[in-house]
């Protein structure tokens, strides 16, 4: 009877150690299991904060190629700008190129960068400006959002820029230009078909500030005026005198002034005529990605 009943409990004992055995199988492969996942994770986490970084540094410090993509809606993408000497500027975003991005996203962005593996936007912050931030690419982020941020230089619609008043320039009074800032353009009667001719100027320089608009064939005498806005379409001011153009001045009678010339299509947005789209703003460019 006794060994019956030793036999009995080495039996339960047995049964006891292997039901033990089995727990500590499962919970070292559960926990192998999650420390697995948790590996797998974290080399997927590593590998997409690498991907778009690299993504974003390259869309900011290169045009693109062909350099002119943004023409043709094909090719690899870029935002940086080409300067007037045929340099490429660092950290910097191309309004152009960044609308035509907008307009081809699926296809340049999503298919060509991504293989259609992640979905990302772009934003477009102006920092210490009255514009509004644009915002391209695929909404509805879910999941585990990455973010990338690059502070850089955008041009908006500077290339429609004319002449600027804060460095002064050529004037036909002899102003100097310590106390005046002035400057001029060259104008054909054809132009005005095309093109309207704006000065835009800075809402906060228009304290106390004068200005004059004259050509260089000065019939009668011009006098001071006040703007009356911070946009003036000139195509009205302009006298060609029975000329087919004319050299156009104007004089602020304040040097230094945030002011700019520029001349735009005939459909071009007039909410867009603000002073601030026409310089260079820095910019936060933040790029959100998930799967």
């Amino acid at each position: 009877m006794k060994m019956k009943e030793n036999r009995g409990n080495a039996v339960v004992e047995v049964a006891i150690v292997l039901i033990i055995i089995i727990m500590i199988s499962g919970i070292v492969l559960n926990a192998s299991e999650l420390l697995t996942n948790k590996a797998i994770k974290s080399t997927e986490t590593e590998n997409t904060e690498t991907l778009i970084n690299e993504f974003v540094d390259n869309l900011v410090n290169n045009p693109g190629v062909p350099d002119n993509w943004e023409k043709y809606g094909k090719g690899t993408p870029g935002l940086a700008i080409i300067n007037e000497e045929g340099e490429v500027i660092p950290n910097s975003v191309s309004y152009s190129k960044f609308i035509a991005l907008k307009n081809n996203y699926k296809k340049l962005v999503d298919k060509k960068s991504f293989n259609s593996k992640i979905k990302t936007s772009l934003e477009l912050i102006p920092q210490e400006s009255s514009i509004s931030s644009v915002k391209i690419g695929n909404e509805n982020e879910n999941g585990d959002v990455f973010s990338v941020n690059r502070v850089v230089k955008c041009d908006f619609y500077k290339k429609f820029v004319i002449a600027e008043f804060k460095n002064g320039g050529k004037c036909n009074h002899r102003h100097d230009q310590d106390t005046h800032s002035c400057n001029n353009f060259k104008v054909f009667k054809g132009n005005l078909k095309k093109f309207n001719y704006y000065l835009l100027i800075d809402p906060e320089e228009k304290k106390d500030l004068e200005y004059i608009i004259d050509t260089t064939r000065v019939v009668k005498e011009r006098y001071w005026e006040t703007p009356g806005s911070d946009n003036i379409n000139l195509n009205d001011k302009i006298n060609f005198y029975d000329d087919t153009s004319a050299v156009v001045f104007i004089h602020f009678n304040k040097p230094h002034v945030k002011a700019v010339l520029v001349s735009v299509p005939k459909n071009f947005k007039m909410h867009d005529l603000n002073y601030d789209y026409f310089r260079t703003n820095d910019c936060s460019l933040i790029l959100k990605a998930w799967y």
